[in-house]
């Protein structure tokens, strides 16, 4: 492979090129850099999650004021998905990165220093421009870094850092805050981004722009039908998803009827096969992205209707729950990796309508979900995942093939 650091036209990238080449030791050193920045951003997303007691009880608000810091870095990150590509114009790229981390420093400083709501809350929107920012780039980059025909397996590698800040970032976060308080806790992601900004500054090739990019070219792009396509199957996909997963546990205490151990324990093998989906998401999505997608949304759809059927037996429940995470491991790998196969020549303007297909479907899973489950019981959003998951199967193989 020609060196990464002379790799730098983003333009009309050919995604079908037969076989991925061997990576030096600098673009692996480069790749692990957008991980590491994966994780340190996603870390900080979550961990909240494990804070919002001590976090209320100290800035003295309620539990579920304090839990909108979560909804503003989403909403935060919808607005500046679409414009993140548009104002950094024609920066170098990698500039852009190592300030995205710089902002993620700061902002999370900024949030463990907060004396009120408000500073909280804008030190979470500073995190919701920085993760938005970073995800909107992040196919492109990767695609510069080791080559278009191998982007799965690099996106695969960046989005392990997801999985594992899942796992690690609410528990570890509420270990630390019960040990050392909330603020160290939330002081503790400053110095992983920190981390991630130092590995970046020593690890990425410079990345100068080709071009700039408009808002009028970022939505110029949902007339393509690759792009329409793309973007549906996030929509569809992810919304399932995220209406079903957040009632995971409370279809396992109600229906599984299972205790708190046996959830976490259920929970944790969600979280170690999500890790082992992101691998084996990696390596499909390379060698044909429409089965790809496929499979990942058969495996999700028949996970979720096997808990409804299936899942009052603890056997079935742990089996199926396990299956459900492998799907989601898979999901941000080839979902990203499919709607780029769109666009070959607008990666970041692709990259942005992504992020924004992700936020949209977030907030639409969250309120169909929280409507299901109030009507139709803990078996009802799980149910709306396997519909949804099982249309993106029909989408999937309605696509040309790649």
């Amino acid at each position: 492979m020609t060196d990464t650091r002379s790799q730098l036209d983003d333009a009309a990238i050919d995604f079908h090129t037969a076989e991925p080449a061997a990576w030096s030791v600098a673009t692996w050193f480069a790749v692990l850099s957008m991980a590491a920045t994966s994780f340190a951003l996603v870390s900080a997303e979550f961990l909240p999650a494990g804070l919002l007691t001590p976090m209320a009880r100290d800035l003295g608000i309620s539990e579920g004021t304090a839990g909108q810091v979560v909804t503003a870095t989403a909403s935060i990150g919808a607005v500046t998905a679409l414009l993140s590509n548009v104002l950094i114009g024609r920066m170098n790229r990698k500039t852009v990165l190592v300030g995205l981390s710089a902002l993620a420093i700061g902002s999370n400083i900024l949030a463990a220093l907060a004396t009120d709501f408000w500073l909280l809350l804008l030190g979470r929107a500073g995190l919701g421009i920085a993760l938005s920012g970073f995800w909107a780039l992040s196919v492109a980059v990767v695609a510069r870094l080791v080559g278009a025909n191998a982007t799965g397996r690099g996106m695969a590698i960046v989005t392990l850092g997801v999985s594992l800040a899942t796992i690690a970032a609410p528990s570890v976060g509420a270990l630390i805050s019960d040990w050392l308080g909330w603020r160290s806790a939330m002081a503790m992601t400053a110095g992983l981004a920190a981390l991630a900004m130092l590995l970046q500054v020593l690890s990425l090739p410079t990345l100068p722009a080709s071009t700039g990019n408009s808002l009028a070219d970022v939505f110029s792009l949902t007339g393509r039908r690759g792009v329409q396509l793309g973007m549906l199957a996030i929509l569809l996909l992810m919304t399932g998803h995220f209406a079903g997963s957040v009632y995971v546990r409370p279809f396992l205490e109600k229906v599984t009827l299972l205790e708190t151990g046996p959830i976490a324990m259920a929970l944790l093998g969600f979280g170690i096969a999500a890790v082992i989906g992101n691998i084996a998401g990696g390596r499909v999505a390379d060698v044909n992205i429409r089965m790809a997608l496929a499979i990942t949304a058969a495996i999700m759809a028949f996970a979720a209707l096997a808990l409804v059927l299936w899942g009052v037996h603890i056997s079935a429940a742990f089996g199926f729950v396990t299956l459900w995470g492998f799907a989601f491991g898979m999901a941000p790998v080839v979902l990203p990796t499919n709607l780029s196969r769109g666009a070959p020549d607008a990666l970041e303007a692709a990259g942005s309508l992504m992020v924004v297909s992700f936020q949209v479907a977030i907030s639409i899973g969250a309120v169909f979900g929280g409507y299901v489950v109030d009507h139709y019981g803990a078996v009802g959003p799980l149910t709306l995942t396997s519909a949804l998951a099982a249309s993106t199967v029909a989408l999937a193989l309605t696509q040309p093939r790649s």
